[in-house]
C-alpha cells in the first residue's frame, strides 16, 4: 500500500489539555494515523510547555518561518499529497506557497470554528447592537475567512449551524464543505457505570482556555451577574474556575469567602470534569462547538449554558441540563440541577444520547476519508467546478504573495 503524505500547518502547536481546538486537531491526527498517513506537523511559532509531543506518535515536527522562501524548499522536498491548514490564518500565509510549489497537493482547511462569526458577535456585544447576518457580512475578517474557504479544495466545518450559515448566507457550494464535528468513542455501559454518582460529586466548575476571549467574558459574567444568585440558594456551593493561560483580570476574581475559586491550568481536565456536579458556561459570544460542554457529556456531568454555548451541538436531542440566556433563570436552573438528584440523573442520560448519536467516530471517520480520496482522485475537475476559488487564487493570493515577498526582502535588509 502506498502511504499518503500529509502536511499539517498549525497556527499554534497542538495543546489538547489547553483548548478544544487542540483536542480537535489531535482527533484528526489520530484518524489520519489510523489510515496510515505519514504526517508532518509544521508551525511558525515557539512551542509552549503545554504542547503535546507529536513525535511520540511518529510525527515529524518542523519549525517553519513566516514570509521566508525556506518554506518553499521545505514543502517542495516534502511533496505532500495533502496539506491541512489549521485555521484560515495559516492558509492566508502559506496557501500561495503550497499552490506554487505543490500544485497537485489537495488542500484542506480545518476552520475549527468560524472566526468571523465569533468576532462579529464580540463586536456586536461590545457596541450593544444586535447581531445580524448583515453585520457579519460587513466585517473584514468575514471576507478574509470566506475567501480562504473558497480557495481550499475542501473545508471542514465543525458545527451544523455553521454549515447552514455558509450555504444559506454566503451561498458556498456544498461540494467544498464537509461537516465533521468532534470525533468521540461511543459511551458504553461500562463507562456509564464508572461515572461518579450524584452524591459523590460536588461543586460547580467552569473550564476553558483564557487566550480565548469568549471564556474570559463568560467567567466575568459568571462572577458579576450569576454567582451571587446561586450562592443565595446554595450557600455552601463553590465554583472552581479552571483553564490554561489565566490572565491577571481572571485571577483578581478569586474570592474564597464567596466560593469563587480560580484554580488555573488543569493537568487532567477529564478528571476535573468527572468530579464536578455541574458545568457552568454562560457564553455571550463565540462560534463552533464547545469542548468544555462535550467533555461534560462524556464525563456524565450535566451543564447549563446559553443558546450560543449550545449552538450546533445537540441537533434535535434535548440538552444535558438547561439552555438559558436570562441570567436570573440561569442561576435558578443551576441551583435546581445542583439540588435535584432525579433532574441531574435525567440530564446525564441526555448527554450520553447526544454523544452517541452525533459524535460517534465509527460513523464519521470512514465517510470523511472516502470523501477526501474521492476529491483527490478527481482534483482537477473538482477545482474546475470551483470557479470562485480559482478566481480568488488568481487575485487575492497574488496580493498576499507579493506582500510576503516584500516583507521577506525587507527582513533580509
Amino acid at each position: 500500500m502506498i502511504q499518503k503524505k500529509l502536511l499539517i500547518i498549525g497556527t499554534v502547536w497542538v495543546e489538547p489539555n489547553s483548548s478544544a481546538a487542540g483536542s480537535r486537531m489531535l482527533q484528526l491526527i489520530e484518524l489520519f494515523l489510523k489510515k496510515h498517513f505519514v504526517i508532518t506537523f509544521a508551525c511558525p511559532v515557539k512551542k509552549s510547555k503545554n504542547a503535546f509531543g507529536l513525535d511520540s506518535l511518529g510525527i515529524q515536527e518542523v519549525n517553519i518561518q513566516l514570509n521566508d522562501a525556506s518554506f518553499d524548499e521545505f514543502v517542495t522536498n516534502l511533496n505532500p499529497d495533502f496539506v491541512l491548514f489549521d485555521r484560515f490564518l495559516t492558509e492566508e500565509q502559506f496557501g500561495w506557497r503550497v499552490l506554487e510549489n505543490c500544485p497537485k497537493a489537495m488542500t484542506i482547511l480545518d476552520t475549527e470554528d468560524l472566526h468571523c462569526l465569533r468576532k462579529t458577535r464580540e463586536i456586536c456585544l461590545k457596541n450593544n447592537i444586535d447581531f445580524s447576518f448583515d453585520e457579519l457580512k460587513k466585517q473584514e475578517i468575514t471576507k478574509r475567512e470566506i475567501a480562504s474557504i473558497l480557495r481550499c479544495d475542501v473545508s471542514l466545518i465543525i458545527s451544523i449551524f455553521e454549515m447552514d450559515l455558509l450555504q444559506s448566507v454566503f451561498k458556498i457550494d456544498e461540494k467544498i464543505l464537509y461537516y465533521l464535528p468532534f470525533l468521540f468513542d461511543k459511551i458504553d455501559e461500562y463507562q456509564k457505570a464508572a461515572w461518579k454518582s450524584f452524591d459523590q460529586r460536588k461543586h460547580f466548575i467552569f473550564i476553558g482556555n483564557f487566550l480565548h476571549k469568549p471564556n474570559v467574558d463568560a467567567v466575568i459574567t459568571l462572577k458579576n451577574d450569576i454567582w451571587s444568585e446561586i450562592r443565595e440558594q446554595l450557600p455552601e456551593a463553590e465554583v472552581h474556575i479552571y483553564g490554561a493561560y489565566v490572565t491577571q483580570q481572571i485571577q483578581q476574581l478569586h474570592n474564597k469567602r464567596e466560593g469563587f475559586i480560580i484554580k488555573g491550568f488543569a493537568e487532567n481536565a477529564k478528571e476535573v470534569v468527572e468530579n464536578a456536579k455541574v458545568v457552568l458556561a454562560p457564553l455571550r459570544f463565540g462560534a463552533g462547538i464547545k469542548g468544555k460542554l462535550s467533555e461534560a457529556m462524556i464525563c456524565g456531568t450535566p451543564s447549563i449554558t446559553t443558546s450560543i454555548g449550545a449552538e450546533g451541538m445537540c441537533g434535535n436531542f434535548p440538552w444535558n441540563g438547561f439552555i438559558e440566556d436570562n441570567f436570573s433563570d440561569f442561576a435558578l436552573k443551576a441551583s435546581l440541577l445542583y439540588k435535584s438528584k432525579s433532574l441531574w440523573e435525567n440530564a446525564q442520560v441526555k448527554g450520553l444520547e447526544i454523544i452517541n448519536n452525533l459524535y460517534d467516530k465509527e460513523k464519521l471517520e470512514e465517510p470523511f476519508i472516502n470523501k477526501i480520496f474521492e476529491i483527490q482522485q478527481g482534483l482537477e475537475d473538482h477545482r474546475n467546478q470551483n470557479f470562485l476559488g480559482s478566481l480568488l487564487q488568481y487575485q487575492t493570493l497574488q496580493a498576499t504573495k507579493y506582500l510576503s515577498k516584500w516583507i521577506e526582502a525587507k527582513n533580509k535588509n
